[in-house]
């Protein structure tokens, strides 16, 4: 089989194309922009262990050049792709718009404008449950009204629409992954796991904001993995929209002690009010995961950070 994974050098991408790359009959292709929203050396880091398998090829590419990536998705001929390149953080959005506009919405219609010249088996995409925005009830079901309520999830949600609406002309099956805040090892270090790592480990103040009181859906990236890798097989209802997420939400101060604790450290904490297009609460329903994937345990937090640390 062949598998192209966008952002393969990202976060998610590179433990996909790792759990991917298992099997020896599989041949992954890993397309990367490599930009400086985080650490490049991170991401090249990343591509050179996933370079140590021989089924793995890496190219360099943006995609929101059409004529390169066409000539290259012609050139490898995909069975199945896995979306996951995209321009991620939710403050960052509100600073740099455009950049959402081009790696998220253009990039993604880019790819789906190829997909007329190609034919492929299953178009897997990573969406957000930041399209949920701010909700009341709880746990988020996929058939909520969306809310989105900053640029990243506004962008994500164009690219839900955009891959239905292509999928329809096209005649092709596609998956839509709304996922709750990933985290595991070599994960993003802007992500609040990673910043309050290192600050603990230095003995620096934590920031809090909305006073550690929000609430987060924590997933591990094995988890994560373990339902795409299934989803490549798996016959769900065509063309399905599915959280992935451990519903196990918990607030940030705790999830703060819980590091402190692991690095047998104590912690030192700034208080702040709750940042301009962020969620006080993310708590998915993963009822239909769990159905369709025969999932029934989940990486607790407590292992998941230990894995980190």
């Amino acid at each position: 089989m062949r598998y192209l994974v966008t952002g393969a050098a990202g976060f998610i991408g590179y433990h996909l194309s790792k759990k991917l790359l298992r099997n020896k009959k599989n041949i992954v292709y890993g397309i990367d922009s490599l930009n400086k929203y985080y650490s490049v050396n991170l991401k090249k880091k990343r591509t050179q262990l996933l370079k140590k398998n021989k089924n793995f090829f890496f190219k360099k590419l943006n995609l929101c050049n059409l004529l390169a990536s066409k000539n290259y998705f012609l050139k490898i001929k995909p069975t199945i792709i896995f979306h996951l390149a995209a321009q991620p953080g939710v403050i960052y959005s509100f600073k740099n718009p455009n950049s959402y506009f081009l790696n998220n919405v253009k990039a993604t219609k880019n790819i789906l404008k190829i997909l007329k010249c190609i034919k492929i088996k299953k178009f897997i995409f990573a969406s957000s449950s930041s399209v949920y925005g701010s909700q009341k009830k709880f746990p988020i079901k996929e058939n909520f009204i969306l809310n989105p309520i900053n640029y990243y999830a506004k962008t994500k949600f164009k690219c839900e629409n955009l891959i239905r609406t292509y999928s329809k002309k096209l005649k092709f099956t596609h998956i839509i992954y709304r996922l709750f805040t990933v985290y595991g090892p070599m994960g993003r270090p802007d992500m609040f796991i990673y910043s309050a790592i290192k600050k603990i480990k230095k003995n620096k103040k934590v920031i809090l904001y909305n006073n550690g009181q929000s609430f987060r859906d924590f997933t591990y990236i094995n988890d994560v993995t373990k339902v795409f890798f299934k989803s490549i097989k798996k016959k769900i209802n065509d063309n399905s929209i599915v959280n992935i997420c451990a519903s196990q939400p918990i607030r940030i101060l705790k999830i703060t002690k819980i590091i402190a604790k692991i690095l047998n450290k104590k912690i030192q904490i700034q208080f702040k009010k709750n940042r301009k297009g962020e969620m006080e609460k993310t708590h998915g329903c993963n009822n239909l995961l769990k159905e369709n994937f025969k999932i029934k345990k989940f990486i607790t937090v407590n292992q998941g950070l230990k894995n980190i640390v």
